[in-house]
């Protein structure tokens, strides 16, 4: 049954080659994550002002602009998160609404314009493939008939973060296991592309949960009238996946360190990982 879905897709591909053939998603992303705050010395109130910060600042909506080959992929710019007069400061490391991802399907290749604490990267690498499964299970979304695709690879779960206005502060490292991943994707859609890193089906992707996150589409329009000129992003210091990750672990590291330093002062930064 997936096979013939497939078949059909690829067909619907070839005609698609030979039109002006656009479309933008809207998605809203959400991530789970358990803080433990047993330590803080925050009374009630606090700490749950603090999880509803946390909540806020994963509960993120991002646009994906797409041809038959390329795409853009960025958040859409709102007012932040108002910080409370405690002096607590949440800070997503690596993420904002000036980073930009660009995928070339045809080309199997990303450049991803980040700003990293205030410096500008240009991450250009290969797309990592997936062996996604097919399933024929099948579920509505908007007006689309979407089918399962399930893949697996190694990544890391934040399973906590403790926070702690003591000395001996920690925060625990994310453990690297095998996740699963569930992709929803419409065959009435043929363009192998999604949200983030993820492409590789017969079908735009209109969903996706890692076991930490999921991504949603909420808003679909295709070749509307307003075009979107897809560039790919030349700004910024070059580096591999490979590189910007150890630049990523080192920049943590400073944060953890200047945290404990910090310790006694009363005031202090969480500082999530992106």
């Amino acid at each position: 049954m997936v096979r013939i879905i497939i078949l059909i897709a690829l067909f619907m591909f070839e005609s698609l080659f030979a039109q002006d053939f656009q479309g933008v998603v809207t998605y809203k992303t959400n991530r789970k994550v358990d803080l433990n705050m047993e330590d803080s010395k925050m009374n009630a109130d606090m700490q749950k002002q603090l999880q509803e910060m946390l909540k806020k600042q994963f509960q993120k909506e991002y646009v994906l602009n797409f041809n038959t080959s390329e795409s853009i992929y960025k958040e859409e710019e709102s007012l932040g998160t108002p910080q409370p007069a405690s002096g607590v400061q949440i800070v997503i490391a690596g993420s904002g609404a000036s980073n930009i991802l660009y995928k070339n399907i045809k080309e199997k290749r990303f450049a991803r314009k980040q700003d990293m604490m205030g410096k500008l990267f240009l991450v250009k690498d290969k797309l990592e493939k997936l062996d996604w499964k097919l399933e024929d299970e099948t579920k509505k979304i908007g007006n689309y008939t979407c089918y399962k695709a399930t893949a697996k690879r190694m990544g890391q779960r934040m399973r906590s973060m403790t926070i702690s206005v003591n000395s001996d502060e920690e925060m625990r490292e994310p453990e690297e296991e095998e996740i699963t991943i569930t992709a929803w994707y419409t065959p009435e859609i043929p363009i192998s592309n999604g949200p983030e890193n993820y492409w590789g089906l017969p079908g735009l992707i209109l969903e996706i949960n890692d076991g930490n996150q999921s991504i949603l589409s909420t808003k679909l329009v295709l070749n509307s009238k307003k075009k979107t000129d897809i560039k790919e992003p030349t700004k910024g210091k070059v580096v591999t996946e490979e590189k910007f990750e150890k630049i990523m672990e080192k920049k943590m590291k400073e944060m953890r360190d200047r945290m404990n330093t910090r310790g006694g002062s009363g005031d202090f930064e969480i500082r999530i990982g992106g």
